[in-house]
C-alpha cells in the first residue's frame, strides 16, 4: 500500500490531486490517508510525528512524505528505507529522526525526473509518481547519499507540543517509555500528571498519558486541553 503524510490539510485540493496522480501511476494499489494536518510548514514537528504512526503499516509499505517549505529550492528528493519500509520526501530533515532509531536504513537521492515537473508541486509531480514506480515494483533511477542533518535542536525526545488535535489534545515528541508513569508535567504555570486513560480522572482535569502511539500526550477529560492549559504549538514541557 501507499501511505500520505504531509501538511496539506483537507480544504484544498492537494490531496485529491495527490490522489490522482497515483491512481495514474499505480491503478489498484490501496492508499491510505495517514496524515494531512502535520503543523504547516514545520518539518521538525514532522519529523517527530513520523516514527510514532508507520509501525501499524506492514513492511513493503511505501510512505509519501510532503512538509516541505523548501519545494523548488536545493533541497534534495530522497528515497530512505527503513525497518523493510521506503519512503518518498525532501532531504530537509523530515526522515531524520524515523532513521535514527531505526534498526537500519538506507537513503538514495531519487534521480528520476518525469516530463512534466512544476516548480512548486513536488508531491504530486515527483514523490507520488516515485513512490507508485516502488509500489509497483519499478525503482526510479536514484543513486546513493547521505541524510543532510538538520540544524538545530533535534534530541531523541522532545518535550515540545508537536500537533494539537480538534480536541484540544496536545501530542508531545516524547515517548512515554522514556520519562515513565511517575513524572509529572509542568505547562506553563500548570503541573499535570499522569492518568492511564481518560476516565480515571474526573471531567475537566487534565493530566498526560501514553497516546495510542506511544507519545506523551496532554489531555482533559471532556475537554480542550489546549483551551483549558492555554497550550500552543511549539511550547516547551518541563518536569514539575
Amino acid at each position: 500500500m501507499i501511505a500520505l503524510f504531509t501538511d496539506f490539510g483537507l480544504v484544498d485540493p492537494y490531496v485529491g490531486q495527490m490522489h490522482a496522480a497515483l491512481a495514474r501511476a499505480a491503478p489498484g494499489i490501496p492508499v491510505i490517508d495517514l496524515f494531512h494536518a502535520v503543523p504547516d510548514f514545520d518539518i521538525r514537528a514532522g519529523a517527530y510525528l513520523l516514527p510514532a504512526y508507520v509501525n501499524e503499516f506492514p513492511e513493503g509499505t511505501v510512505f509519501v512524505c510532503v512538509v516541505d517549505p523548501g519545494v523548488g529550492g536545493a533541497r534534495r528528493p530522497v528515497l530512505v528505507q527503513a525497518d523493510g519500509r521506503r519512503y518518498v520526501g525532501p532531504d530537509n530533515g523530515l526522515f531524520h529522526i524515523l532513521a535514527r532509531r531505526a534498526g537500519a536504513h538506507e537513503c538514495r537521492e531519487i534521480l528520476w525526473r518525469p516530463e512534466k515537473l512544476s516548480a512548486s508541486f513536488h508531491g504530486r509531480d515527483l514523490f507520488a509518481p516515485a513512490a507508485a514506480r516502488l509500489a509497483c515494483g519499478e525503482a526510479p533511477e536514484s543513486a546513493p547519499t547521505t541524510l543532510t542533518a538538520p540544524e538545530g535542536e533535534w534530541p531523541d525526545d522532545l518535550p515540545v507540543v508537536i500537533y494539537i488535535d480538534h480536541y484540544g489534545n496536545a501530542v508531545t515528541g516524547l515517548r512515554a517509555e522514556k520519562i515513565g508513569p511517575d513524572a509529572t508535567l509542568k505547562t506553563g504555570r500548570r503541573a499535570v500528571k499522569y492518568a492511564r486513560v481518560f476516565d480515571a480522572v474526573a471531567p475537566g482535569k487534565a493530566f498526560w498519558y501514553e497516546n495510542a502511539n506511544g507519545l506523551v500526550e496532554i489531555a482533559v477529560n471532556q475537554g480542550s486541553a489546549a483551551r483549558a492549559l492555554g497550550l500552543k504549538l511549539g511550547q516547551r514541557l518541563a518536569s514539575a
